[in-house]
């Protein structure tokens, strides 16, 4: 039996990660979507032909290696994720996804779709927030691919596992505002060349300094190609240079 201290309100459940509180929160996941909320901002824009993902890789020191700060992920040829959040605990989600994904496809020949890795990374993050020992991802994952038939899909995968499919949407820092430029600017017959304007857009928008191809990263899946590419600082520059 669970003994709780005889504290007033929500407070009692803060540290037990099993117990729901009074309100019906298990109050560790809303700790850990905290975390999410004072993340770097993250974006992505699924399109008729392809998906970008977008990110604030801004340091806060000249000193550190921005070469060695990158927060889009390639998990496997056609597939991206970004986080905002924890570095450390979206590092373990990443690098059980591509395990994941590489043990499907020498077993069975083929890349696994974005759905199953989807699905099977939001369980990971479910398991943690019922276990022992542990505690929630302090994460929020987008996840750029494609599906069976080649559709370019956009995923959201949060803290408590709760996974789902997204037009367009931003998680972090400001995501708020963020989504809703994203609403304003969003439409159906976007194209891959739309979508990362938009994307460079949206970002600018919320940024606090000068935006660059050093401090903003983008990651971008092509529909005709089924590859799934990270934007060279050049790129980012030269896309930077057209939408101002």
């Amino acid at each position: 039996m669970i003994i709780l201290p005889n504290i007033e309100g929500d407070s009692a459940y803060s540290f037990s990660l099993t117990t729901f509180s009074r309100t019906g929160k298990l109050l560790q996941i809303e700790y850990a979507l905290n975390a999410v909320s004072n993340g770097r901002l993250s974006l992505g824009i699924a399109t008729s032909d392809g998906v970008v993902i977008a990110t604030d890789k801004k340091v806060s020191s000249p000193l550190i290696d921005v070469d060695n700060v990158g927060k889009i992920s390639e998990i496997e040829k056609g597939m991206g994720f970004v986080y905002s959040g924890l570095g450390p605990d979206a590092r373990v989600v990443v690098r059980d996804a591509r395990k994941k994904a590489k043990s499907y496809k020498l077993m069975y020949g083929e890349e696994k779709t974005v759905t199953e890795v989807v699905k099977s990374t939001a369980s990971l993050m479910q398991q943690y927030t019922q276990s022992g020992g542990v505690r929630p991802f302090g994460c929020s994952i987008l996840a750029a691919g494609l599906d069976e038939n080649n559709t370019p899909l956009l995923y959201q995968v949060d803290p408590s596992g709760v996974f789902m499919g997204w037009r367009a949407t931003a998680i972090g820092k400001g995501y708020v505002s963020a989504k809703g430029f994203l609403e304003k600017r969003w439409n159906e017959d976007m194209g891959i060349e739309d979508g990362i304007h938009t994307a460079l857009l949206t970002m600018r928008e919320g940024f606090e300094g000068e935006i660059t191809g050093k401090n903003i990263e983008v990651g971008v899946l092509r529909k005709d190609t089924g590859e799934f590419k990270v934007l060279t600082e050049e790129e980012v520059q030269d896309y930077l240079n057209e939408s101002s």
